[in-house]
């Protein structure tokens, strides 16, 4: 048993410098020879979560129980495997389970408040947050998620101030530069670096703040995602764009990350900057779409973009992301034509797809030539409508003003806020909330009616 301990400890060491397979392994090993180590499935959880095997990681801390019934840690663990797999009444009771044995249990009261707030229970995630914080009043990841739920309920002041505890979060990444970061210096006649902090849909989402740091007189460098430096040069209020693949080559006076500038602005829901387009796709590439589609496509009255699947690995994918076959009831839409606008993960459930209507699919290659985006961007100028799940395409749709509708999951991202229809963010956006978790076909039957509503209007 000692030299087994041992070698947990020292596969511990490798799996939080990130290698988590080959931690796996050792782990696994030990197992192998000691059947009834309770820690050492336990372990193996922790590793196959961190790979997102999360049915594993659940198969994993219920072997670490059955061996040893009072172990809050592999009760807490199992609780937040079960959370990413949306089994959300067991996760619950593991957690609860845990704070019984354990009433001081810090992390199973945080993972608690969180299993709450991403199924919309707030009222008990602000219960369990503040249980924890009690105990914990300075953790940067609960400020952080007190954050997201004030930011959601539209109390933008606290929401702001909360939310800035994300940097001193683990999973934070925030380049640090020798110039100031900018918190409402005056800017007219300096230069100052914005640069992309989370996903892509974030950049589409927050670029638009180039343009009115460029009105108040700053000479705007944008440093984002290189998948989307081809899109953003159309972009307004932008005096250099830099992929953050490279190191920034100019000289500047301030930086700040395109979402603290919405802090910084104080924006609430009395100024979000909401005009748009304020990205603009290049006309000749408009107009050769315009070509190809009446090419590679059948005739039609109206056309409808569909997109289902997000990004697989962001963490609430699976409360945000939906499966084709949910959107059959859109087949009752008189005269459309639909087009799928889904590539990668989640195309493949096309070849089973079971829609009274064909679902038309674009040329493979889309995006390859002229840069990420830029194909699809010019392709949306020409559909009636788009429908899509909380994905960048939704943001990019929102930005170039295109008609869209959003279908949200019960509990949204805090940036479509709590039980409107539309967003202040996105004029040409309509949002269609979910009612009950996990059911998206009611969410697309509303989708339908609104859509014939707005195609063929009642006399």
């Amino acid at each position: 048993m000692q030299d087994s301990n041992q070698k947990l400890l020292a596969a511990w060491e490798v799996h939080q410098r990130g290698d988590y397979a080959a931690a796996l392994a050792t782990y696994q090993e030990i197992v192998s020879k000691e059947p009834k180590n309770a820690n050492a499935w336990c372990y193996i959880g922790i590793a196959q979560h961190d790979l997102k095997e999360y049915a594993q990681a659940v198969e994993a801390y219920e072997r670490a129980i059955a061996i040893q019934p009072a172990f809050p840690i592999a009760l807490n663990n199992l609780g937040n495997s079960l959370r990413y797999l949306g089994r959300i009444e067991e996760a619950d009771q593991r957690f609860e389970q845990a704070l019984k044995l354990k009433p001081d249990y810090f992390n199973a009261y945080r993972n608690r408040g969180t299993l709450h707030a991403w199924t919309g229970r707030i009222d008990l995630a602000l219960r369990y947050y503040a249980d924890a914080m009690r105990l914990h009043p300075q953790d940067a990841e609960l400020h952080r998620n007190l954050g997201v739920i004030s930011l959601l309920q539209g109390n933008f002041e606290v929401g702001w101030k909360e939310y800035r505890y994300r940097w001193q979060c683990t999973d934070a990444s925030q380049t640090r530069y020798s110039q100031p970061k900018w918190i409402g210096q005056d800017l007219q006649g300096k230069t100052i670096l914005l640069y992309a902090e989370q996903g892509l849909g974030d950049t589409l989402h927050f670029v638009r703040f180039a343009k009115i740091l460029q009105i108040a007189g700053a000479r705007t460098i944008v440093h984002c995602q290189a998948s989307l430096a081809a899109i953003l040069q159309g972009c307004d209020g932008i005096s250099s764009l830099v992929p953050n693949t490279w190191k920034v080559p100019e000289h500047f006076d301030y930086h700040c990350s395109l979402m603290d500038v919405a802090d910084v602005m104080q924006i609430d829901l009395s100024n979000i900057p909401g005009e748009t387009p304020y990205i603009k796709s290049p006309p000749n590439l408009v107009a050769y779409w315009k070509r190809q589609l009446n090419e590679i496509l059948p005739p039609a009255k109206h056309r409808i973009g569909l997109v289902w699947q997000g990004n697989p690995n962001h963490q609430a994918d699976m409360f945000r992301s939906f499966p084709l076959e949910s959107l059959e009831p859109l087949c009752s839409i008189e005269d459309v034509q639909l087009i799928s606008l889904q590539f990668g993960k989640g195309s493949e459930q096309i070849k089973t797809w079971k829609g009274s209507k064909p679902i038309y699919q674009l040329p493979a290659d889309l995006d390859q030539s002229s840069g990420a985006f830029m194909d699809t961007a010019a392709i949306l100028h020409h559909l009636d409508w788009i429908v899509t799940s909380d994905t960048s395409l939704a943001h990019l749709a929102g930005a170039l003003a295109r008609p869209t509708v959003l279908m949200l999951g019960f509990t949204p991202d805090w940036r479509w806020l709590l039980d409107r229809p539309d967003t202040p963010w996105y004029p040409t956006m309509h949002l269609i909330r979910q009612t009950t978790i996990g059911q998206w076909h009611s969410v697309a039957q509303q989708v339908a009616s609104y859509i014939t509503n707005k195609l063929h209007p009642p006399a």
